[in-house]
């Protein structure tokens, strides 16, 4: 690769880290947490980038050779499309992990040293409708002997997924990236969510099946639905 090719790429990619880093778009890739090792490095890339073009065109004015000037008029132009993907995460940032990614991924309740012990749920809080996150909801459904969610009306938020084995709402669970990214899944249980097609954002109101949560299915728990409404994806869209 040419060396102005070099430089032209990292101030790409420098700006495309930039970019994402400040309009939120890195949350489609990364936790928030990372949000300022994001900015950092793309600020350092950017500015490398800056520093080397400048030091290049500072060094070409006092050395006009021959041999620079062919050079430059020849460029090596199959170098030129690794700017290609940086310009497209530039311009264009793709969506979240949606229904594709839980259709090839087997789903799954986290089985951490916590949720082992049936006592480390603590108890619900009071009211008519509980809000939930995805993966409380499944965990508690899935390890919790106390049975915790029986009886009680939750509220939980994901995106449509038409599998074989009916309408799930689900949200992808990330430990550091999306490249680690799991499905947490629920089956909505009546005839309201089949309408919707695959990752349409629903807010879900309803209660848990007991008994549905097995290794069998992954552990992903009936949940009958009393409720339910469209609402916009929100701009985090995965659970950590």
């Amino acid at each position: 690769m040419r060396r102005e090719t070099q430089n032209i790429l990292l101030v790409l990619l420098g700006g495309a880290l930039l970019k994402i880093g400040v309009n939120g778009d890195y949350l489609r890739y990364v936790k928030p947490a990372q949000q300022p090792w994001v900015v950092a490095g793309g600020a350092v890339i950017l500015l490398l980038g800056a520093v080397a073009i400048v030091w290049d065109v500072l060094a070409a004015r006092q050395a006009r050779t021959v041999a620079a000037g062919h050079d430059h008029h020849h460029p090596a132009r199959s170098a030129w499309l690794l700017v290609v993907p940086v310009l497209a995460v530039f311009l264009v940032a793709p969506p979240a992990l949606g229904s594709d990614s839980v259709i090839r991924t087997s789903a799954g309740a986290p089985r951490s040293a916590v949720a082992q012990d049936a006592a480390a749920f603590p108890p619900l809080p009071a009211g008519d409708v509980v809000p939930l996150t995805l993966t409380e909801f499944v965990t508690r459904a899935g390890w919790d002997s106390r049975g915790s969610l029986n009886g009680r009306t939750v509220r939980l938020s994901g995106f449509v997924v038409h599998g074989n084995e009916g309408v799930l709402l689900a949200r992808m669970v990330i430990r550091c990236c999306a490249a680690d990214a799991a499905p947490m899944t629920v089956r909505l249980a009546g005839p309201q969510a089949a309408r919707y097609p695959d990752d349409t954002w629903l807010e879900v109101t309803g209660q848990v099946v007991p008994g549905t949560a097995v290794a069998a299915n992954g552990y992903t728990p009936d949940v009958t639905v009393t409720a339910l409404r469209p609402i916009p994806a929100p701009q985090d869209a995965y659970e950590y």
